[in-house]
């Protein structure tokens, strides 16, 4: 009986990790599409103010390659928050709690939501010196047309 009742818990033992693994993968998948997600809506943010910056008239070409240039510095940064999140969750050889690997997570995602907050916070200010340009040029309808600013 001691013998069935150790293969039983050891059976048992083994289909709980398995359990933890499971529900440790979940967690680190959902966290991570989030995470993806943001990072995908950090490009599509890039893409959309550089794209009207270009057209527009009130910035000179060396401040369209400062603000080109301030754009590479923040995607870079993004994408270090972004390997390193995937570093964690596929290199499980690392030893770690799943609570550590999702803390170390959840700070890479932190600053990769500041990556964010940051590039949003300087495409404002970008408009807004643009705004205050074309106030002074009397092209201020034109700007604010750009940018979907009616």
């Amino acid at each position: 009986m001691a013998q069935w009742t150790d293969r039983q818990r050891a059976l048992y033992a083994d289909y709980y990790q398995e359990l933890r693994k499971v529900k440790a993968a979940i967690a680190y998948s959902r966290r991570v599409r989030n995470i993806i997600q943001a990072q995908a809506a950090l490009v599509a943010e890039y893409r959309r103010a550089s794209r009207l910056f270009r057209q527009d008239r009130n910035f000179s070409p060396p401040e369209l390659d400062y603000l080109q240039k301030v754009y590479s510095d923040i995607l870079e940064e993004s994408t270090k928050n972004l390997d390193q999140v995937l570093l964690l969750v596929s290199s499980f050889s690392t030893q770690m709690s799943d609570a550590a690997r999702l803390e170390l997570i959840g700070q890479a995602a932190g600053r990769l939501e500041q990556n964010y907050s940051d590039l949003r916070e300087f495409n404002a200010q970008a408009v807004q010196l643009s705004l205050q340009r074309a106030k002074s040029r009397n092209n201020l309808q034109t700007v604010r047309s750009l940018y979907g600013l009616n």
